[in-house]
């Protein structure tokens, strides 16, 4: 496993990280930890968590984890503050909401401390500068080494990245692919600009890079879960269809996996320190590490880009 900085800061991670968000959905905790175990044996080291994802069940899941399974010292911890799924409001990042949605994440996990501490959504009834002061407050008594945002718009990174004079904001978690280039138009520029990381999502676009969407609907896929149906769906139009079989022919071309194709592209654009992989159990995560051996020829990455580019 390769490993970049966090934009500016000196935060090393490895550029392909590990993401919970099916933990305790689609992923059981002895799942979970053969995943943790893989992921180290590959050189891992970047754990992205949220106590919003699986509203709760996957921060058990990693606390488990934590208790004997493996070293905190060995994982790079991500978590974030602000979405609260359980109550209303929803999104709330008052300095009250932030710091104890924090304290309950450091209980639960039985950690003093994150690595990375994320603003989990923007909040427009909470001052910007109340966030960045809470930002702040927070790496200043200990219970995080490095503060970040996901979920930001361009204006809304530049807006908060201005405010935090005293710690900067070191990453953006965003979600680029080749099917979903848009964060190319503001987003990226001006995390470039502040030094900010882009910390990826959703490279694989559901798994509809994958190509296993093409000639149908598999019955185990994501796309067949009435939950997340939607958020594939949206994946499966005619223009995605032309780009997934670009990224096909590529993989055939290179003797590769479309998954290590599209890994790949969206780990190598400029200004992304890490791209987080969802795999749900071991076999998909080992066809994601295979990644890690691919480095895209540029004249394929070039046609990759072009198959994909906006329409201007």
């Amino acid at each position: 496993m390769k490993y970049r900085t966090l934009g500016s800061s000196g935060l090393r991670v490895s550029r392909l990280g590990l993401g919970t968000l099916n933990w305790g959905l689609r992923t059981n905790a002895d799942e979970a930890a053969g995943l943790v175990t893989a992921f180290l044996d590959a050189g891992g080291t970047f754990v992205d968590n949220s106590p919003a994802y699986a509203d709760g069940a996957s921060q058990e899941i990693l606390a488990g984890l934590l208790k004997g399974h493996v070293k905190r010292e060995s994982l790079v911890i991500a978590s974030g503050s602000g979405i609260h799924p359980m109550i209303h409001p929803r999104v709330d990042c008052s300095r009250r909401a932030l710091l104890a949605q924090l304290d309950d994440t450091l209980r639960t996990l039985g950690i003093d401390h994150l690595d990375l501490w994320q603003v989990d959504a923007w909040d427009p009834h909470t001052p910007v500068d109340e966030v960045a002061q809470t930002l702040s407050y927070a790496v200043r008594r200990g219970s995080t080494r490095y503060i970040g945002v996901r979920g930001f718009n361009g204006w809304q990174l530049a807006t908060l990245a201005a405010r935090c004079a005293e710690f900067s904001l070191v990453s953006a978690g965003v979600e680029y692919s080749l099917l979903a280039r848009e964060p190319e138009g503001q987003l990226l520029p001006c995390a470039k600009h502040h030094g900010v990381g882009a910390v990826v999502a959703t490279p694989l676009a559901e798994g509809v890079l994958t190509g296993k969407y093409r000639q149908g609907m598999p019955k185990d896929s994501r796309g067949a879960d009435p939950t997340a149906a939607v958020s594939v769906e949206r994946f499966r139009t005619e223009a995605a269809n032309r780009i997934v079989d670009g990224v096909l022919t590529a993989a055939d071309g290179l003797a590769t996996s479309p998954l290590a194709v599209a890994l790949a592209w969206v780990r190598d654009r400029l200004g992304v320190s890490s791209v987080l992989v969802g795999a749900r159990d071991v076999a998909q995560l080992t066809g994601a590490l295979a990644a890690e051996e691919l480095t895209l020829p540029k004249s394929i990455a070039a046609a990759l880009e072009d198959v994909s580019g906006v329409p201007s």
